[in-house]
């Protein structure tokens, strides 16, 4: 029986890292779009992170029944509860990724290029970067290099939000009537997604220190 809860518990891991690695490739994709406003390297993004609902629905219906079935203890069960909270953060920055390429798409032909050479494409790589390490976690049992891991997500979430205020500052002076105000709002608010994406990974990487190292959950 412990074999065959085992066998559940990696194909669960297994589903969840393929999710994770649909959002990475879907945000890579943005950051490589934004230079040049690629739509249709938006749309391959898009893709990236389709049907993200159905696949995390069937994660937790896995995750349920393994509750159901093994009553897990101690670390496993940690781990168990862990998985069952980071479908959602995934689903959640899943579509933040979906809102930022829909907002970002609406006016960045309308920025100018140094704003997102500046602002955004920093931001967007310390996104990926945040996806990236998160996502490293799933498969690391090192407690020491979890945790390593853990601070290097935590200093590229605070990255993005550094940079998100850098933007804001600047874009309030740029601002000198009504049409410019609603383009830089937009602008604000599509790049406001971006971050929410890292504040995503940050509260993954919080519940996979809980699984592998134990303690409370982390804010």
């Amino acid at each position: 029986m412990i074999q065959t809860f085992q066998t559940n518990l990696d194909d669960i891991k297994t589903k969840l890292i393929a999710l994770g690695t649909g959002l990475l490739d879907a945000n890579e994709l943005i950051l490589s779009a934004l230079n040049d406003c690629d739509a249709d390297k938006f749309s391959e993004a898009r893709s990236k992170i389709k049907n993200v609902n159905s696949k995390t629905d069937e994660i937790d219906n896995a995750i349920i029944k393994v509750l159901a079935l093994y009553t897990p203890e101690a670390r496993d069960l940690r781990q168990v509860i862990a998985y069952l909270k980071i479908t959602n953060e995934l689903s959640r920055a899943s579509s933040n990724t979906r809102s930022f390429i829909r907002g970002f798409m609406g006016v960045c032909k309308d920025v100018d290029t140094k704003t997102i050479t500046e602002y955004a494409v920093p931001m967007q790589t310390a996104t990926v970067s945040a996806i990236r390490s998160t996502i490293s976690m799933i498969t690391c049992d090192d407690d020491d290099e979890i945790q390593d891991i853990y601070n290097d997500v935590l200093i590229e979430e605070n990255k993005t939000d550094d940079l998100y205020e850098m933007v804001e500052r600047n874009l309030s002076i740029q601002i000198s009537d009504s049409s410019s105000f609603e383009k830089f709002h937009k602008m604000l608010r599509a790049l406001r997604k971006s971050g929410k994406i890292a504040a995503r990974s940050i509260s993954i990487a919080n519940l996979l220190v809980y699984a592998k190292i134990g303690g409370n959950f982390r804010n």
